[in-house]
C-alpha cells in the first residue's frame, strides 16, 4: 500500500538524476501523488525526456516538465529553473538524486576520476540548491531531500571518492538546514543502504550471499522503498523534521 499525502498534489519538485534507478523510483512515487514532476535530462537525451513525461502523466502527476541542463553547467542550470519560474511558478521542492560512482583503489586512484564524482555527487547539488533558494524563498513549505549513501557513513572499500562526495552532501544537508530553517526550508538527507538494481541482480549467488549476510533484514531493498520515504520528506507530514539523516539500509549499519 502506497501513503497518499494530499498535500503533495501539484507540488512542483525538482528530481535530478531521473532517468533510471532510484530517481525514476522517485519521480514515479511522486507522480503517484499527483504532483507535478520536474526532472533534468542532457542534450541528445531528448527521445528518453519524452518517454520518461509521458510515463509519468501516466501514473498520474498533474503535470511533467522535462528541463535541459547538465548539473555541471551552471549557466545552463540557472537559465533553465530561472524560465521555468518565470512561466510556471516557483520550484516547491528539489530531490538531489545525480549521482555517479567509478570502483578504485586508494593506490590507483585518478584525479580526472575524483573530480567526476565530486562535481556530479556534491557540486552540483550544491550549486543547484544555491541557485534553487531564492525561487524557494517565494514558495511556501519548501523540502530539500539530498540522497546520500550509507557508504557516505561507513566508508567503503575501493569507494574512497565516492564516499567523500557522498558524506559531503550529508554536511551540506545540516548546514542548509540551519540556515534556512527559518524560512520554513526543510533539508534532510536519505542514505540507502544495498538497493536492488540491474548491478545486484547480475551477481553470481555467492556474491549475493555474501552481501546479504552483512544485512538483519535478509534482504536487498528496493528503489521503491527510498522513494516513499523521499515522499514523506517532500511532505508536511514531515513538517518538524529538518537537518536528519536517514538510514533505508535494512540495518546495515547497525
Amino acid at each position: 500500500m502506497i501513503a497518499q499525502f494530499k498535500d503533495l498534489e501539484g507540488k512542483r519538485v525538482l528530481v535530478t538524476g531521473a532517468s533510471r534507478g532510484i530517481g525514476l523510483e522517485i519521480a514515479k512515487m511522486l507522480a503517484k501523488q499527483n504532483a507535478h514532476v520536474i526532472f533534468n535530462y542532457r542534450e541528445g537525451k531528448e527521445e528518453v525526456a519524452k518517454k520518461i513525461e509521458n510515463e509519468l502523466k501516466e501514473l498520474g502527476a498533474s503535470d511533467v516538465t522535462g528541463l535541459l541542463f547538465d548539473l555541471n553547467n551552471e549557466a545552463q542550470m540557472k537559465e533553465a529553473v530561472t524560465n521555468f519560474a518565470k512561466e510556471v511558478g516557483p520550484i516547491e521542492g528539489l530531490v538531489n538524486n545525480a549521482g555517479v560512482s567509478k570502483d578504485s583503489l586508494l593506490m590507483r586512484l585518478k584525479r580526472a576520476d575524483v573530480d567526476s564524482i565530486i562535481d556530479t555527487n556534491l557540486k552540483g547539488g550544491m550549486m543547484l540548491t544555491s541557485i534553487l533558494s531564492r525561487q524557494f524563498l517565494k514558495a511556501e513549505n519548501v523540502s530539500i531531500v539530498n540522497i546520500s549513501s550509507i557508504v557516505g557513513l561507513m566508508g567503503n572499500i575501493s569507494q574512497a571518492a565516492y564516499a567523500a562526495s557522498k558524506a559531503g552532501m550529508i554536511g551540506f544537508t545540516k548546514s542548509v538546514a540551519k540556515e534556512l530553517g527559518s524560512r520554513n526550508i526543510r533539508c534532510n538527507a536519505v542514505c540507502p543502504g544495498f538497493i536492488q538494481t540491474d548491478m545486484t541482480d547480475a551477481l553470481e549467488e555467492k556474491a549475493k550471499e555474501a552481501y546479504l549476510s552483512s544485512i538483519p533484514v535478509g534482504d536487498f531493498g528496493k528503489a521503491e522503498d527510498v522513494a516513499n520515504l523521499v515522499c514523506f520528506l517532500m511532505s508536511q507530514s514531515s513538517a518538524y523534521i529538518t537537518g536528519e539523516v536517514i538510514k533505508v539500509d535494512g540495518g546495515l549499519y547497525i
